[in-house]
């Protein structure tokens, strides 16, 4: 880059991408009720209508940054941004479930292309390890903090505007994110690009959406039904292909060499965990908030802030924490108070007050800021800079498919619970039997978080320096020229 100016200039440009990438995760989340009651999905719709944002980005996000570093870091940003905003315009003048899943698919396609070109160019434009290691937690502070804005904004603007509205966002916001690109973003690639591996994404994407549907559709059809079985069957079946391949592959999508030893593979593992606990616990407790305390879309939203709030104070304090105890430390003591969280997330109950959410995501969101950056720069120290896009996917294919997976087996085990409840049965059998699967959701959270700890304190590094940097090769002179 010309200068420092200029170059967090462009972190900052990145950073507003991921935040709205963030926010688009979650905002649907208080539009669930009212867009329930106007285009009738069924509960299984719903969580594919939440899911399949996370389901597209999760499956595609390694070829993303695959493309990324082999065309253009730049292009592949643009070209995403661009793509989710036609899927989001699409989503908002939709009809039927079946539209608005396809949207949110498209939109998550488009999420796939310039998630990973943004953390590839915060490590592209700082070649300072201070200012890079202080970019990559802001960068995972951000991640996580758009995430808890979603129900913040989609709350305003579904009472307001309708659903619609939380699909229309996207447009103007995007338009000036592009704009802001096209001034200060850089290109850049891996001037030893790969080939793309097109059998492995067609073999990852399609065992992830065979398992994330089979989650889904069990709580309606039954665990054991022959549809469920089948396709968590076929899921195992195309997820053992795509390992087989990526081992014997001469341009695997995921650098295997990286996960033999060493502490990436805790790292990414830790964070898929986190993820999976964090973002089934917004969707959660949006629906509580909602449908069992009865508050509208922008009261439910508002009671989500004190997360980002913890969010933030955890990301600052971990790489702090970091410097003298390496990644165990925080990530574990992290992972430990999301647990803690979910403790009191499966105690509450109709008749709870706002202090126990607070406490909830007071814990749980100090934890997850806590691991989030410290996690991410081990990573990405284990990267060389010039395919920082294909650890930038690795990184965000982790937390990506675990909020997924969050999102539709904690939903999946309250939807049991709910599957339960008889027709005539009334409201106080609803809140009953919410009540009790959202306890048993939150046992199944806890224990995942208390997994991830123990797996964090076993492999992450124990001593600083965390690992460090891996010094970018000289790159070729590029084929366009970069806009100053």
């Amino acid at each position: 880059m010309d200068s420092p100016r200029r170059a967090w200039a462009a972190v900052t440009v990145v950073c507003a991408a991921l935040f709205l990438l963030g926010l688009d995760f979650t905002v649907l989340n208080v539009a669930i009720p009212r867009l329930r009651a106007e285009l009738g999905p069924t509960l299984a719709e719903t969580q594919w209508i939440v899911d399949g944002y996370a389901l597209a980005l999760g499956g595609c996000v390694l070829a993303g940054g695959a493309l990324g570093d082999r065309y253009g870091r730049r292009r592949a940003f643009l070209a995403g941004l661009a793509l989710c905003a036609l899927a989001s315009a699409a989503g908002a003048t939709g009809s039927g479930a079946g539209q608005l899943v396809a949207a949110r698919c498209g939109m998550g396609l488009g999420a796939a292309l310039f998630m990973p070109a943004t953390l590839s160019t915060v490590v592209h434009v700082l070649t300072e390890p201070a200012a890079r290691k202080r970019a990559i937690g802001i960068w995972a502070a951000v991640a996580g903090v758009g995430a808890v804005f979603g129900p913040v904004a989609g709350g305003l603007l579904v009472e307001r505007y309708g659903w619609q509205s939380a699909f229309w966002l996207n447009v103007p916001v995007i338009a000036l994110i592009v704009v802001a690109a096209l001034a200060v973003l850089p290109e850049s690639r891996d001037p030893e690009a790969r080939p793309l591996d097109t059998p492995g994404s067609l073999l990852s994407c399609a065992g992830l959406l065979a398992l994330v549907w089979g989650v889904i559709e069990a709580p309606g059809r039954g665990w054991t039904s022959a549809a469920v079985l089948a396709a968590f069957a076929l899921s195992a079946l195309l997820l053992a292909g795509f390992i087989r391949r990526q081992l014997r592959c001469a341009a695997p999508m995921v650098p295997v060499r990286l996960l033999r030893g060493g502490p990436v593979w805790p790292a990414t593992v830790s964070l898929a965990l986190m993820s999976f606990a964090m973002f089934g616990a917004m969707f959660l407790l949006t629906l509580y908030l909602q449908q069992v305390r009865g508050l509208s879309a922008w009261q439910a939203g508002l009671r989500m802030v004190p997360l980002s709030v913890g969010l933030a104070v955890g990301a600052v304090s971990g790489p702090l924490l970091a410097r003298w105890s390496g990644a165990r430390v925080p990530a574990t003591g992290g992972l430990l108070l999301i647990a803690a969280g979910f403790v009191q997330l499966g105690r509450l109950a109709a008749g709870s007050g706002d202090a126990p959410v607070l406490l909830f995501e007071s814990l749980s969101g100090v934890g997850a800021g806590l691991l989030a950056p410290v996690a991410t720069e081990v990573v990405m120290s284990a990267i060389p800079a010039s395919a920082a896009g294909v650890g930038s996917a690795l990184n965000d294919a982790t937390r990506q498919v675990g909020s997924t997976l969050g999102v539709a087996v904690l939903g999946s085990v309250l939807a049991t619970s709910l599957s339960d409840a008889a027709p005539g049965d009334g409201p106080a059998a609803f809140v009953e039997h919410f009540t009790d699967g959202l306890t048993a959701a939150a046992t199944v959270g806890g224990a995942v978080a208390v997994l991830a700890a123990a797996l964090a304190w076993r492999r992450l590094p124990r001593r600083h320096p965390l690992p460090a940097p891996t010094p970018a090769p000289v790159p070729r002179p590029e084929r366009s020229t970069p806009l100053h």
